[in-house]
């Protein structure tokens, strides 16, 4: 296995410089557009009274993983090609070559390093993104007013039944088990709004729900009565109330999986899902993929006076693959590709195009 690899000195140099590289332009992008970001965001955020300084660190708490996560890729590429422009600009490409090593095990320890990297992504957009995602989207629902602390309940669904419209601040548990809290009816009659009924807190009750301490205001009169215990959504599952909105970007793998598993029993569709579940995995591969794709800006005569086109080169093979990628998604969301292939088939078709071009330039 070691032969396959330039000598540890070489490597763990080329490694390092990789690494070095690649966060440092992942750190300015960071830097660069969060800063942007916030431009559009504080007037928002400080809108709300109450809000000041430890709001806005809040939000950039919140936001940087979200463009960390989705600006790696573009880092380790472009990580790729400085740390094998510069490798091929002093010459030590050709150096290693000298000694009889392969473009391949040139190489070989760059993607060892995206493969480290890869699943330091995963890991990453599992324990962090997806609970910084969720919590962002609960706070901006309420317009950055305070908000508890996210405990995995849904928040703030909706849904219809009986010819009305329901809301619901929270819903805890699952099945049958599953509990309202802050629900609103807006009862309607030929489309026109007839009275609003609220309650604290709803159970299953058979095919309905059973809420207490309900109050119906009536339009027509304007008047306020107290209901009682009463049974609305008749017809409703609990799957409409606790899979009414699946957001694939909140949720670690395992979480989805499980998700998609409910709503294929409530015979509901899953495809787009389905390719975020596989995206889940073939995104953080895209780091393994970048250094084969950038792979041309480090070989050839850099005295050639070519080097600066194979770099571009490069970029371009890297940008087409995201620009791919995003395309097989969007196909995959409106049912024109399966969602295994949405997934992975900009992954394997790139990286038979990575190989191919580095066989035909060096090879």
């Amino acid at each position: 296995m070691s032969s396959f690899f330039p000598s540890k000195t070489m490597s763990l140099y080329m490694a390092r410089m990789f690494l070095t590289r690649t966060f440092a332009i992942l750190g300015a992008l960071v830097l660069i557009l969060q800063s942007l970001d916030l431009l559009t965001e504080s007037s928002t955020i400080l809108a709300h009274a109450g809000n000041g300084d430890a709001e806005i660190w809040r939000y950039v708490s919140l936001r940087v993983p979200q463009i960390a996560s989705t600006f790696l890729p573009y880092s380790v590429l472009l990580g790729s090609i400085l740390t094998l422009s510069q490798l091929n600009q002093n010459s030590e490409v050709i150096a290693m070559k000298a000694s009889g090593l392969s473009a391949h095990q040139v190489l070989a320890p760059l993607l060892l390093t995206g493969v480290i990297v890869a699943l330091l992504s995963f890991g990453f957009n599992e324990r962090i993104v997806t609970r910084a995602t969720s919590t962002l989207e609960q706070w901006k629902k309420v317009s950055y007013a305070p908000l508890p602390i996210d405990s995995g309940d849904r928040s703030n669904v909706w849904v219809k039944g009986d010819n009305n419209l329901i809301q619901v601040q929270q819903v805890r548990g699952r099945g049958d088990a599953a509990q309202l809290f802050g629900i609103t009816v807006y009862e309607r009659r030929n489309r026109s709004l007839v009275s609003i009924l609220t309650a604290p807190h709803g159970v299953r009750d058979g095919n309905g729900w059973r809420v207490d301490n309900a109050e119906r205001f009536t339009v027509a009169t304007g008047q306020k009565t107290k209901v009682g215990t009463t049974v609305i959504g008749h017809d409703l599952r609990p799957d409409q109330f606790t899979l009414a909105h699946v957001d694939a970007d909140s949720m670690d793998f395992f979480t989805l999986n499980d998700a998609i598993g409910d709503l294929k029993v409530a015979g509901r569709q899953t495809d787009a899902l389905e390719g975020a579940l596989w995206h889940k995995l073939s995104g953080p591969l895209s780091a393994i993929l970048m250094p084969l794709l950038g792979a041309v800006a480090g070989f050839g005569l850099a005295r050639s006076g070519k080097l600066f086109v194979r770099a571009v080169i490069g970029m371009a093979l890297g940008f087409l693959y995201f620009v791919a990628d995003n395309f097989a998604l969007a196909m995959g969301n409106l049912g024109a590709y399966p969602p295994f292939l949405a997934a992975w088939a900009p992954f394997l078709l790139f990286l038979m195009i990575g190989e191919a071009v580095l066989l035909r330039t060096e090879e």
